[in-house]
This record gives structure tokens, C-alpha cells and sequence, in this order.
């Protein structure tokens, strides 16, 4: 028998290659392989009703390796379905790094220097630190500068630089400065560095002679108390802002894709490494892509929201340890007609967003992180890291499992499809009048719904009568179609 082609990689495997090397690999398996096995129901979308199911329906579990959607996978279009596993695309650039910074550029803003100058303290907090200790720095040594400038000006005016009236000849000739023991403009910047910062050697002062000099000692004085205020003021709001809180904000590294209570849910998780809790913590979730409107209009960055939480609705967490979010893959959800076949080649990001109240400080702080479909493990949930430790008396968090997942049996087909799955087997089952209905044994015909497992290392694949390529065990429900005419 025919080695299985392979549906999935492993994550974050996604190549990028030339147009050519596609074709050829796409050659080379025809050649290989002229016989594909088909998935009949993957052909049959938004059958609507239940008289449009197919007349026998199979539910088989599918061995696979690895579930992730991050294999690039090509489908070649034919009057059968084959699926071929080649790369066809490449990534979508993210808008939302993974450690929460928005990949953002501005460019061409009119007047943009002035209207940053006008929110100087803003910009100074928003820079880098070297930018702003290299502003702190010239602040400081241009403010002695323009002062020594006023000084000098002010005792040259005076004459105080001519050699009869330097200090060694003031007491013999009378002579009065301005300002004690100036002979240069470096006295001068000594001098404005002593007055800016009260430091007050003793050796220079201003004297009675010239009030300019009065004057401008003054208003020095109060530009150097404002010039270090406000960069004590900007290297306190800098090294305090809630940004810093959420390098302690954790999300895992991808999202999964398993079932949870008969519906297929999308999960990743969120953790705290604090032990100063986020108080009215809530989650919230964006899904950007592109849209065309039915005016034709391309919405090329459209911002859908994602109803999350702990419980798939409400996003207020009790944010004490590691919590699991999780977002119900229903009729509301956009992802309801996707299968794991149909994310493959889908272009789109999940914005995670969680905010809350630092608990030491009160402020609002927010940490952001996103998912692009490689990082989204169908078939996957993640492993308990909580548990109750007897000899500390309390829950001990491992952080080394906040993601680790585990493979679990999960579905290929859309949510749509499964949950029309689950109406004919319960419409079947109890027929139309209450009544329990004879079911027959065998299905004549019976498209396929995949499942994924964990039995095997290898991706299989069935044909449409639901028969293993293999002789390992499969999980087979036969749900045959019961006319509405035909008796019990």
C-alpha cells in the first residue's frame, strides 16, 4: 500500500520557495502517487439543512503526528479533491509582535518634529533611555554654558577683565567687580555652575555693584530648580510606567484548537509570575484580516472582536494562577466555517489583549501578544501546571508546562460541519415524532469527517468509505440517513 501523503508539519516548518520548485514537487508526487484518497464532505460547504447531508455519514479518528496548521499545504483543484502537501504562501506580517509591541511605522506626518517638541515631556518618556540621559546631559551642561555666556558678558561689560581690576590689583586700585574672583570666561562657567546648583564655594559671589548680576543670579536659581525637576520628574514617570508590568505578563507561545463540551474551541493562556495580583483583569481578543464588502470594497486591516474568556463569554478574570482563554468556535465566531484545511491557507491574526490595575501602584496597565495561523495547534490543549501541594500548604504553579500541550482527538472538518454532524445523529437517533428509529448496520456510502489522534507517528488518510490504510484500530461511527416515508 501506498505511503499516506502528509496533510501536516510540524509548527513554525512553514518554507517559502519559487514558483518553479512548486510545480515540479507537484509533478513529482502525480508521478508518485496517481491515487490520492478523497474527502468527499471537505467538498460540501454550508450544506445549510439536513436534508443536504449525504446519505451515510462516518465519523473517523485520524492518526497524526502533529495537528499544527503551520504547514504551508497547496490543494490542486480537479474533478477529484487532492490534498498536496507543498508550500503556497507566505506569511502574513504581523501587526502585534509576540512580545506586545505594535509593528507600526509612521511615515509623512506634516509638521512632525513641532508637534512632538509640543509634548516634549511625553516624547522624552515614550524614547529610549540614552536618548533621554543624553538630553538630561546637554540640558545641563547647555544651561551652565548660556549662563557662564551671561556672566562673562556682564563682567566684561564692567571692565572687570582689564588687568588693573583683576582681583590680585582690585584692593589697590578700589575696584568693586561684579562678581569675586573672576579672571576668565572658565571662571565665569565655575561660577555658573556654583550658582545654578547653590553649591557655594565661598571664594565667588556677586557683590552690590551691578544689579544685572543680582538679577540674573535669580533667575538662574530658578531655572536650574526647574530643569531638575522635570528630569527627576521624567526618569521617575519612565522607570514607573505600567509597561514595565508586562514583562511579567505571560501568554503561551501558540494557540490550540481541540474540543471542549461538543464544540471546537480556540485556546491559548495567560499567566501572572507576580505575587502583587492584576486587579479587574479582563481579556479581551481581535481578529485582523481582510474583508471585501458587498460593495466590493477591500477592508485590507479589518478588526473583528472575539468573544473570549475562561468560559468562552465573559472576559473578567480571577487572575490568581496560569488561565486557560477560550473562544467558542460557533455560529457567532468567525472561524465557524473553517476546518484545519481551510486555516491552512487563510491569512489572519489574533490579538490578544489583557488589561487590569497594578495592584501595588494602581495604574492601568495593559500587555498585548498575537497568534498567526502557524502558531495555532489543531488538535492540541494545553497540560495542567496547577496543582495542590500537601507539604507547602498551597497550589504550586510549574511554569516550566505553561506550553507544554498535549495531542488529543480532535475533528478536521469546521465547526459548521460537526455540529451538523451531531444534529443528524441526534435527529437519526429520535427521528422527527420522538420516536427511537431502527438504524441499519452497514452504510452503503459514507463521507469521511477527520479526526485527529495521538495513536500513531504518521498522517493517514482514509478513503471515502471510511476503511484504515493501515490495520491499527480506528474509531468508526456509522450514521446512516433514514428516509422521512420509510417506517420504523
Amino acid at each position: 500500500m501506498e505511503e499516506p501523503q502528509k496533510l501536516f508539519r510540524l509548527p513554525g516548518t512553514i518554507e517559502e520557495e519559487e514558483e518553479k520548485d512548486n510545480e515540479d514537487r507537484r509533478r513529482q508526487q502525480l508521478q508518485e502517487n496517481p491515487n490520492t484518497a478523497d474527502s468527499p464532505l471537505l467538498e460540501q460547504r454550508n450544506t445549510g439543512t439536513l436534508s443536504s447531508l449525504p446519505r451515510y455519514v462516518t465519523l473517523v479518528r485520524v492518526s497524526t503526528q502533529s495537528s499544527s496548521i503551520g504547514g504551508g499545504v497547496g490543494r490542486q483543484d480537479s474533478t477529484r479533491s487532492r490534498y498536496r502537501a507543498w508550500p503556497t504562501r507566505k506569511l502574513r506580517r504581523r501587526a502585534v509582535l509576540k512580545n506586545g509591541d505594535c509593528n507600526v511605522l509612521q511615515s509623512r506626518i506634516s509638521r512632525r518634529s513641532l508637534r512632538f517638541l509640543r509634548d516634549i515631556f511625553t516624547t522624552l518618556v515614550d524614547t529610549q533611555w540614552r536618548w533621554m540621559l543624553l538630553c538630561f546631559s546637554l540640558s545641563f551642561v547647555l544651561s551652565w554654558l548660556g549662563f557662564a555666556v551671561i556672566w562673562w558678558l556682564i563682567a566684561f561689560s564692567h571692565g572687570d577683565f582689564e588687568e588693573r581690576h583683576l582681583p590680585p590689583y582690585q584692593i589697590e586700585n578700589n575696584w568693586t567687580p561684579c562678581v569675586n574672583n573672576i579672571f576668565s570666561f572658565t571662571s565665569c562657567f565655575l561660577f555658573s555652575i556654583e550658582t545654578q546648583h547653590t553649591i557655594g564655594y565661598g571664594s565667588r559671589g556677586t557683590t552690590e555693584e551691578c544689579p544685572e548680576a543680582i538679577f540674573v543670579m535669580c533667575i538662574q536659581s530658578i531655572v536650574g530648580v526647574m530643569i531638575q525637576a522635570f528630569m527627576v520628574g521624567i526618569v521617575f514617570a519612565k522607570m514607573s510606567r505600567p509597561k514595565q508590568r508586562t514583562q511579567t505578563l505571560l501568554f503561551s507561545r501558540n494557540a490550540v484548537i481541540c474540543q471542549r463540551d461538543g464544540e471546537l474551541c480556540l485556546m491559548f493562556r495567560v499567566g501572572d509570575m507576580r505575587k502583587s495580583h492584576i486587579i479587574g483583569a479582563a481579556i479581551r481578543a481581535q481578529l485582523i484580516r481582510s474583508r471585501t464588502t458587498k460593495e466590493g470594497e477591500v477592508l485590507s486591516q479589518n478588526q473583528q472582536e472575539l468573544a473570549v474568556g475562561t468560559d468562552g463569554q465573559n472576559g473578567n478574570l480571577f487572575f490568581i494562577w496560569p488561565t486557560t482563554i477560550v473562544h467558542r468556535i460557533n455560529e457567532e465566531s468567525p472561524f465557524y466555517n473553517m476546518s484545519a484545511e481551510d486555516m491552512l491557507t487563510e491569512r489572519f491574526e489574533i490579538v490578544a489583549i489583557l488589561e487590569g490595575t497594578i495592584e501595588s501602584t494602581g495604574q492601568t496597565t495593559q500587555a498585548r501578544s498575537s497568534y498567526l495561523p502557524q502558531e495555532i495547534l489543531w488538535g492540541y490543549r494545553f497540560e495542567p501546571m496547577v496543582t495542590y501541594s500537601k507539604e507547602r500548604q498551597g497550589y504550586e504553579v510549574d511554569y516550566s508546562l505553561f506550553n507544554s500541550t498535549t495531542q488529543v482527538g480532535t475533528p478536521l472538518c469546521s465547526g459548521r460541519e460537526l455540529a451538523e454532524f451531531y444534529k443528524a445523529q441526534e435527529e437519526l437517533r429520535h427521528g422527527n415524532d420522538g420516536g427511537l428509529r431502527k438504524i441499519p448496520s452497514e452504510p452503503k456510502s459514507a463521507p469521511v469527517i477527520l479526526t485527529t489522534d495521538h495513536q500513531s507517528d504518521a498522517p493517514e488518510f482514509l478513503a471515502s468509505q471510511g476503511h484504515s490504510s493501515h490495520g491499527s484500530p480506528k474509531l468508526r461511527i456509522d450514521i446512516p440517513w433514514i428516509d422521512e416515508n420509510s417506517g420504523a
